[in-house]
């Protein structure tokens, strides 16, 4: 079980990732948004949009940075493992704990305002609790990896996703036997990976960069009666 969930169902996710975007974004372009409720609680709204998407981008972008650099960049950068893990505790941290407050206000504003819970899907309620839960989960590891310190733990979860998009047989047992909380973190996260072409989150593809400095949010606006 443990070379399927980390050695096989990371490309059964990824690939339903990437195919499942195109065909969505062939057949149903139209859907291919984020649904505004911008008239319904906009301050919570923008509170919470702002926190939830700065630390999306900056737990993602981290991920992406720290996890795919192969190893011998870092040392010719002179950048050592245990201050690596350091920056990854501190600002993934950070990040984490943004998105988690932004999370929780999006989803408190979803399922306690009777005309927002009514207008939402269950995928898009489903996926911010998701998102949550996965932020909680990362933010748990924080407290398993101020034990490793040395930065060794760290190492073998690159050797891992790296041995993933270099199609290495041996890519799991990298991680057999590291905490559960950090095998619960990566198998939710490959799952969100799984369900992103069905859900809202697709919009992310777009040109997520631009939540950093768009001027506004979506405008709706009422149409008036004559007379």
């Amino acid at each position: 079980m443990h070379q399927f969930f980390f050695g096989i169902y990371p490309y059964i996710a990824l690939t339903v990732l990437v195919v499942g975007s195109i065909a969505r974004y062939e057949r149903d372009p139209y859907t291919w948004k984020s649904s505004s409720s911008q008239l319904l609680r906009r301050k919570q709204l923008i509170w919470g949009s702002i926190l939830f998407h700065v630390g999306v981008l900056a737990i993602f972008g981290g991920h992406l940075v720290g996890l795919l650099t192969p190893i011998a960049i870092w040392d010719a950068l002179g950048v050592s493992h245990e201050t690596k893990q350091m920056i990854a505790i501190v600002l993934g941290g950070t990040a984490g704990i943004m998105m988690l407050i932004g999370g929780l206000m999006l989803a408190h504003r979803r399922l306690f305002d009777a005309r927002i819970r009514a207008s939402s899907s269950f995928a898009d309620t489903m996926i911010l609790l998701l998102l949550i839960a996965q932020v909680t989960l990362g933010l748990m590891t924080i407290f398993v990896s101020l034990g490793h310190l040395d930065g060794k733990e760290m190492v073998r979860f690159m050797s891992w996703a790296q041995g993933i998009f270099l199609f290495d047989p041996n890519a799991a047992s990298y991680i057999d036997d590291v905490n559960i909380i950090f095998k619960l973190h990566i198998f939710l996260g490959l799952s969100i990976f799984l369900l992103f072409p069905f859900t809202r989150l697709v919009h992310m593809l777009s040109a997520p960069v631009r939540y950093l400095w768009r001027g506004g949010y979506q405008i709706v606006r009422t149409r008036k009666g004559k007379g």
